[in-house]
């Protein structure tokens, strides 16, 4: 089994791996965590735009503002 942890650990644990992180608009945006602060606003490195799983575009630095954040989970990528 695994160790639990809380939702503070897990994110500092992902910093600078790739996550996907999911929009209320239903967009995912797949890249490398950056950083991200207290409000959720994240930054993403090596940044790809998912809409119906269908790659919509590249961006190299992409900025979320975290009050449109559904979820962020990890990344195979």
């Amino acid at each position: 089994m695994s160790k639990r942890q809380n939702p503070s650990e897990f994110l500092k644990r992902v910093i600078g791996k790739p996550v996907v992180v999911k929009l209320n608009s239903g967009v995912d945006y797949r890249g490398i965590l950056a950083c991200l602060d207290g409000y959720m606003n994240i930054a993403l490195e090596q940044t790809e735009e998912y809409s119906n799983g269908q790659l919509q575009n590249k961006y190299g630095d992409a900025f979320i503002r975290g009050n449109n954040v559904l979820y962020i989970s990890t990344s195979t990528k």
